[in-house]
């Protein structure tokens, strides 16, 4: 019998997770909640929630990022005998049966490493954030794709992504030194250079929220998802970062993912809220990209 542990990565969260681990709590053997850094004071709710669920909290105590979290997390899934970990955030909620129908993905021929379900962000102009292959990049699937048992992908946004913990030993954790940002696309890379299959199992719903602003452009279908100065940091240093893995991405992936960066660095740096920050930001994230630089940032450098 699958043993499935659940990894909730919690920082700073502004909403009670009570719900969260109580839905987790009843599809999942155990629950760990890794905290990264949170306050003490909205740290002292996490632990009141989890201990209405009986889920172990483990406390970082400062922000190691989101890689680093998840890895903590499954180095105790594996002590706890886990054979699939599921990946959580802490602003998701699985839909009844949705860890039930992600297991079902890895009766799928060939070499599964992760079966995710369907994320819906629940605000208008949510998304479907599901990403299949493409000639030049990943691209969202249609409606028509996901018309489907299964369907596979490019990668699996982390949080309701369910992992096979043999998978793990074959392709390795999350790489920590991205921080946060691309992780999961890092991590799908090097399934696929391993020779696996990752797949979507669109009757398993999660809702899901990216805590952004979306704004919708004249002549797109799709919401532009508006994030903070921060994360325009680690956006492009990563993109730059997995460019320059030349063994890991497609060459005309790479080619989509400069075009890619280049409309992104362009949409932000003419955004008016926190402006000159922005720029700031984006800047250095495209410097420290070209040099190499990983982990967090720091912004005392």
């Amino acid at each position: 019998m699958p043993v499935v542990v659940a990894v909730v990565v919690t920082f700073g969260p502004d909403h009670d997770i009570a719900e969260l681990l109580r839905v987790l709590d009843e599809q999942c053997d155990h629950v760990l909640v890794v905290d990264n850094g949170t306050p003490a004071n909205g740290l002292t709710r996490i632990k009141r929630a989890a201990a209405e669920t009986n889920a172990e909290v483990l406390a970082l105590g400062h922000n190691r990022g989101i890689a680093a979290a998840q890895n903590v997390g499954i180095a105790r899934a594996r002590e706890l005998g886990a054979s699939h970990i599921l990946l959580s955030d802490h602003d998701s909620l699985p839909a009844p049966r949705m860890v039930e129908k992600l297991l079902s993905g890895f009766d799928s021929t060939g070499r599964v490493a992760a079966v995710g379900p369907l994320p819906e962000e629940d605000r208008e102009g949510g998304d479907q954030l599901v990403y299949v292959c493409r000639s030049w990049k990943p691209g969202r699937a249609t409606h028509a794709e996901l018309d489907t048992d299964r369907l596979e992908v490019a990668f699996l946004i982390a949080s309701g992504c369910l992992v096979s913990i043999d998978a793990l030993d074959t392709i390795g954790d999350m790489d920590e030194s991205l921080f946060i940002d691309h992780v999961d696309l890092e991590w799908g890379l090097r399934a696929h250079q391993a020779g696996y299959r990752l797949l979507v199992v669109p009757d398993a719903k999660l809702h899901h929220s990216l805590g952004d602003d979306v704004v919708m452009l004249p002549g797109r279908s799709q919401p532009v998802h508006v994030h903070g100065p921060t994360r325009n940091y680690y956006l492009a240093r990563n993109t730059i970062a997995l460019v320059r893995r030349h063994a890991l991405m497609p060459w005309r992936w790479r080619v989509r993912y400069v075009y890619w960066l280049a409309k992104y660095v362009a949409f932000n740096s003419v955004l008016p809220d926190r402006g000159k920050e922005r720029r700031r930001l984006l800047r250095r994230g495209i410097r420290d990209g070209l040099r190499g630089r990983s982990g967090p940032l720091d912004a005392g450098a």
